[in-house]
């Protein structure tokens, strides 16, 4: 199958393309940094630079493709308002109307549960929680406009909001946590007994080859976990005891880190510096949110494939050899 990847060239992405050409499938990459992208390269995909907020660069990377996935977005705890709209919305427009342009059988979307996140805890959350009436944040709100023009796009479509993927590669969720645990910057966020969910990269790229040829999940959305839910802040302690980093963190009211997260954001919109911390990411990191995957299961035949602990294990592996 002639399948494109937007985003191909981010942690995501890569990991699908990877399973993607594994599987005997032609996959076309689209991103706009092919430097570390050679052995995917090497391994067939065809590389199509582009920006998403570049209509004409989207639709010809969409030519002759049977099937896309969507996982390209501007995903950041941090930027320009109008960049989120720009390449989360904008984006996903130029992709819809690519799509319906050229005639792609099948458009994945990958989403986030951030997007029925209220800032409030969550436990064992299915996929029909209300959107919020506030978002925690324009990465959120942005997410959610885009669930809206896939469910009203009238193609063949099917929506995934993996939850937190860690994994080889990844850059952002255990990356920055073990960077402010060595500048002793990471402070624990509320009471530290908050589960979360969190999920493996291998387990996402599962499910997304799921969904490409499933009849049962059209039209539908599913939220995709390890299905374990666990105390976060024992997780993110056991990882710095294991890199031998000191995990005896400072415990900060979850109140008072969102009134100095507030504070840094004020500065951060003066200054144009990204701030230490967010009001978003204090709620990610003090809140509970675990979810209900019995639709994913049941509609997908999903199971995830690699334990929380087997993922933990092989990203710090990973991580090591980069030390």
């Amino acid at each position: 199958m002639r399948i494109l990847v937007t985003g191909g060239t981010g942690f995501l992405g890569q990991h699908l393309a990877r399973a993607l050409l594994a599987n005997g499938h032609y996959v076309r990459l689209m991103g706009r940094n092919f430097s570390n992208v050679s052995s995917l390269l090497a391994a067939g995909a065809e590389p199509v630079v582009a920006d998403l907020r570049d209509r004409v660069a989207v639709s010809a990377a969409c030519a002759g493709i049977g099937v896309v996935y969507h996982a390209g977005a501007f995903s950041a705890p941090w930027g320009k308002h109008s960049d989120f709209y720009a390449i989360n919305v904008g984006g996903t427009h130029a992709v819809l109307d690519s799509c319906h342009k050229h005639g792609v059988r099948r458009l994945i979307y990958v989403s986030s549960p951030s997007v029925v996140f209220d800032g409030r805890d969550q436990y064992s959350a299915p996929e029909n929680v209300p959107y919020p009436r506030r978002f925690t944040s324009v990465y959120a709100l942005t997410k959610k406009l885009g669930e809206d023009m896939v469910n009203a796009s009238g193609l063949e479509t099917v929506t995934l909001r993996p939850k937190a993927i860690f994994g080889p590669g990844d850059a952002t969720l255990l990356p920055r946590l073990i960077n402010a645990a060595r500048q002793k910057r990471l402070p624990q966020i509320g009471s530290g007994h908050n589960r979360v969910d969190l999920t493996y990269v291998e387990n996402v790229v599962h499910a997304l080859l799921l969904a490409l040829d499933s009849g049962t999940a059209v039209g539908k959305t599913y939220t995709i976990t390890n299905d374990e839910h666990v105390p976060l802040w024992d997780v993110i302690r056991d990882v710095l005891h294991r890199l031998e980093l000191p995990a005896d963190l400072r415990a900060v009211p979850l109140p008072v880190a969102l009134a100095v997260a507030s504070l840094m954001e004020m500065r951060a919109t003066l200054t144009g510096k990204e701030p230490l911390l967010t009001r978003y990411s204090a709620l990610i990191l003090g809140r509970t949110q675990t979810y209900d995957i019995r639709a994913a299961r049941h509609d997908l035949g999903y199971v995830p494939r690699v334990s929380l602990a087997g993922g933990i294990e092989q990203t710090l592996e990973s991580l090591r050899t980069q030390i």
